[in-house]
């Protein structure tokens, strides 16, 4: 009987220890082999288009080019490519620019092994896999009003620190003006003050700190 061929797979994470671990784990298995291992986005979308692995296991925070804009420029040139994050970020906002730009799976480095091995199974098969409590948080986003961009400047200066008049001086606009995109943020955010909007930026993915 003909052996069924294995599952390709394309490991990218800047941790050595993470890389290394994920090949030892999953070249055990008798249907997956990890045919590179690479540090950062760029390396993954060259790799990625050049040897069309079956499955790509990112990470999003890469130097240079990140997890989210490799998978970006891979499935603009492979839209078929499967791709599945693998982070620690579990941010409502991250899961969807993440699934948003492509990915067609979400799992958290807490997981077992089982789990993560289920999950490139079934999106080998060409099935999505959340794992529930990546779901909930997902559903959650969902349900919230977006920022607009002028919002998302205001909440990235609220965060680095910046006071009303340093971000009207940053953005060319009045303190009054600041004020009022300060209150829609704080109403979408769903917080009371601008150290909580600043938590939940970071906490959710909103922003990420500098």
């Amino acid at each position: 009987m003909k052996q069924a061929r294995k599952i390709r797979i394309l490991i990218a994470d800047d941790h050595q220890v993470v890389r290394e671990g994920l090949m030892a784990m999953l070249s055990r298995q008798p249907d997956l082999e990890v045919i590179a291992a690479v540090s950062n986005g760029a390396s993954a979308v060259e790799l990625f288009c050049r040897d069309l692995p079956d499955l790509a296991l990112m990470d999003l925070r890469m130097p240079g080019l990140s997890g989210l804009d490799a998978i970006q420029a891979i499935r603009r040139r492979n839209p078929d490519a499967r791709l599945v994050v693998l982070t620690t970020f579990e941010g409502d906002e991250d899961i969807y620019r993440a699934l948003r730009a492509g990915a067609r799976g979400y799992m958290l480095k807490e997981s077992s092994l089982e789990e993560l091995l289920n999950c490139i199974r079934a999106v080998h098969a060409g099935e999505s896999w959340l794992p529930p409590k990546v779901a909930a948080k997902l559903a959650n986003r969902m349900t919230s009003s977006d920022l607009s961009r002028r919002e998302l400047e205001v909440l990235k200066l609220m965060v680095d620190g910046k006071g009303n008049s340093e971000i009207g001086e940053i953005l060319q606009i009045t303190e009054g003006t600041v004020k009022v995109h300060v209150n829609h943020i704080l109403d979408k955010l769903g917080v009371s003050g601008r150290t909580a909007a600043s938590v939940a930026a970071v906490e959710r993915g909103i922003i990420h700190p500098s």
